[in-house]
């Protein structure tokens, strides 16, 4: 006979493990099944790992400003194994935090492989285990092109497995983890390449952003190759990787290249043709705005529905599911709109609302206008690298409601969950305008446009 649950949640991720511990929160007796380490992408090979790495870059970055600050330095180089050594550690510690996590919150933790056997039973380690409610989180995984000699590169995921400092990078890829990795191995030293397969990176995002972070990356020493297909790699006589792209054109000399052209949801081995829940074409699980499936009993929610594909959107919403199943808060969602965002580039880039363009779209020319500002951080006055700040607002009808902030630059990831406060609850420019700037910083420049 099936061990039976209230809920449980299939993926150990940073939302899964959220909505488990809301849910045991409110007397639910809830279970966590977990093939990996605990904690899922975010912490293990993604934003937590990533962020470290950026803070190295970023410090190779103020040695280098610091003799114009009148210190003087000496780098001797950059010990790649050493913050690696230290970075595991942290990965660790946080893996250990996160197991206390759930025994304290008296969340059942099960580590296999669960796979349905039905709409409410799962399949972990030869038992069987059922549940009124079954959350599945199971998360992504990085995407390899069908190309021959594609094995010969690694996938994002792979980079923190890396022992040793590559030094010739080729990043593949035009979204924020490919402009993420370029920036942050660019900065640490590596000579970086990024093959797009179109004429320009973040197409999604803000216009100003990526062409002010394109000509930063390019101005910092990143080659950016656009409008390239790639036919295939190789092995060249000297051990580097070779491309040949559809057009005959060879590139050589590289030690590693990275895939980042995006990732598809963990739901191919779930068994969910036992369940009848319906899934998009590319594998994503379809649901609406209260993360139910078209089976009842069953949700999703974070990188398999592959919607807003980011941490605190997977923990916001299986913190809401928790809420409406098991709270007593039968409205309980979460509201997927001016969700702020951060890319960790060089320079950051922190946006939330709407683009230009997206306002126009929607609202019509007219009824827009948009303030943008462009400026020095005053970190740079006495640096003889510059690198400028940009910010837009984007604000609609004569009240002039701001839909959209978008800022890059020195602290950009910083300035923007403020911001994105201020948008969510529907400030106007008049609201900004009125706001006494904070001087001298780059954010006052947000309450000062005119």
């Amino acid at each position: 006979m099936a061990k039976h649950y209230d809920f449980l949640v299939i993926g150990g991720g940073s939302g899964g493990i959220a909505a488990a511990k809301r849910a045991a929160g409110y007397g639910a007796r809830a279970a966590v099944i977990e093939a990996g380490r605990i904690g899922g992408t975010c912490v293990n090979r993604g934003c937590v790992p990533k962020k470290v790495m950026w803070n190295a870059s970023t410090l190779a970055e103020l040695l280098h400003d610091a003799p114009d600050y009148g210190f003087d330095v000496k780098v001797a180089g950059f010990d790649w194994s050493t913050i690696k050594q230290s970075r595991d550690a942290y990965i660790e510690h946080l893996n250990a935090i996160y197991h206390r996590g759930l025994d304290t919150a008296s969340v059942e933790e099960i580590a296999g492989v669960g796979v349905f056997r039905d709409p409410h039973t799962i399949a972990v380690n030869g038992s069987a285990l059922s549940a009124d409610h079954i959350l599945i989180a199971t998360g992504s995984a990085a995407d390899i092109p069908d190309v021959p000699g594609a094995e010969l590169g690694i996938t994002s995921d792979d980079f923190f497995e890396l022992e040793h400092h590559p030094r010739c990078v080729m990043v593949v890829g035009a979204g924020y983890i490919a402009v993420e990795l370029a920036g942050l191995l660019n900065g640490l030293g590596s000579e970086v390449s990024m093959l797009l397969r179109k004429e320009i990176f973040l197409r999604r995002f803000e216009a100003m952003l990526r062409e002010t972070l394109m000509e930063e990356m390019q101005n910092a020493g990143v080659s950016i190759m656009p409008c390239i297909h790639l036919q295939q790699l190789s092995r060249a006589a000297d051990g580097t990787i070779q491309l040949s792209t559809a057009s005959g054109e060879t590139y050589s000399g590289f030690d590693t290249l990275i895939w980042a052209i995006g990732r598809s949801p963990n739901t191919r081995n779930l068994g969910l043709e036992h369940t009848g829940v319906a899934t998009a074409q590319g594998g994503q699980i379809v649901v609406d705005e209260y993360q139910n499936a078209n089976v009842a009993g069953i949700y999703a929610l974070g990188d398999v529905t592959g919607k807003w594909m980011l941490t605190p959107v997977a923990i916001a919403a299986g913190r809401k599911l928790a809420d409406r199943l098991f709270g007593s808060q039968p409205d309980a969602r979460l509201e997927y709109e001016n969700i702020p965002t951060v890319i960790f580039s060089h320079p950051p880039i922190g946006t939330v609302g709407m683009t230009e363009d997206e306002a126009h779209e929607l609202y019509g020319h007219s009824e827009v206008k948009v303030y943008q500002s462009r400026f020095t951080n005053m970190y740079h006055a006495v640096t003889r690298r510059k690198a400028p700040t940009v910010m837009k607002l984007v604000t609609v009808g004569a009240r002039e409601k701001v839909v959209g902030c978008h800022i890059i630059g020195a602290q950009a990831d910083e300035m923007i969950q403020g911001f994105a406060v201020a948008v969510k609850m529907g400030a106007t420019k008049k609201d900004f305008d009125r706001t006494v700037a904070i001087h001298p910083t780059s954010a006052e420049e947000l309450v000062l446009m005119r």
